[in-house]
């Protein structure tokens, strides 16, 4: 049976339609370092474990996304390991609520206020170049930066809602939620199908998930490594 793209989203991501982000060969494969810190051995074997080693930086990290628990290749060491529900839209996407606010497109020249705020609300991995995976968008209000989401894996017929993050003193205001329901409108019009990570153990972040129609597809494991 030929595995689902989403069984090793990372290899499929790098190996496919964002080969063009690729570092390494065809036994490891690692995203470009300005986008991130994701990784991928071909396989289990110790010559494809060698080349993911060789990718590590000699200061930094490499994130291995799997379906199964991943083992640490030799000469590496465990930073942390976790489980995320990996989540894929059903359905209509939501249509907006009345007295959202409004969404605008996010670019270049919002970067800097972009990765100030993926570094408070720690979204996931973000290097200068994160912003660049494709469309973001984000909701202003006097001239600040609230909030964002945009998209970050895409595999044939699928794209990953990622980067959705929210200032500590702005939540609690559906900001999110809107933000959302917007990128899956924008990838549904594009002919994608939505999907997501979340850590298992976030409850809430779940609920609000399945809420505007996500349902877990299967769990997949994040190993982090470094020298």
């Amino acid at each position: 049976m030929t595995p689902h793209p989403l069984d090793r989203p990372i290899w499929s991501m790098l190996t496919g339609r964002q080969a063009h982000l690729a570092e390494g060969d065809d036994r490891a494969l690692r995203i470009d370092r300005g986008y991130g810190v994701f990784g991928v051995a071909a396989d289990t074997g110790a010559e494809a474990q060698a080349a993911l080693a060789a990718l590590v930086p000699d200061e930094g990290e490499i994130w291995v996304v799997e379906g199964e628990p991943a083992s640490v290749p030799p000469g590496m060491r465990e930073v942390k390991r976790a489980v995320l529900a990996q989540m894929v839209a059903e359905g209509a996407p939501p249509v907006p609520r009345a007295g959202e606010p409004d969404i605008l497109p996010l670019g270049e020249d919002d970067a800097a206020e972009m990765a100030a705020l993926a570094e408070h609300a720690k979204p996931g991995p973000w290097g200068p170049a994160t912003h660049r995976y494709g469309p973001f968008f984000g909701i202003r209000e006097e001239g600040r930066l609230l909030a964002m989401a945009g998209q970050r894996i895409l595999v044939p017929g699928m794209a990953e809602v990622s980067g959705v993050s929210t200032w500590e003193d702005c939540r609690g205001r559906g900001l999110a939620r809107a933000l959302i329901g917007h990128v899956m409108r924008d990838m549904v019009r594009r002919g994608e199908q939505p999907f997501l990570h979340s850590y298992a153990d976030n409850a809430g972040a779940i609920g609000l998930y399945e809420s505007l129609g996500f349902r877990i597809r299967r769990e997949v494991h994040v190993l982090v490594i470094a020298r």
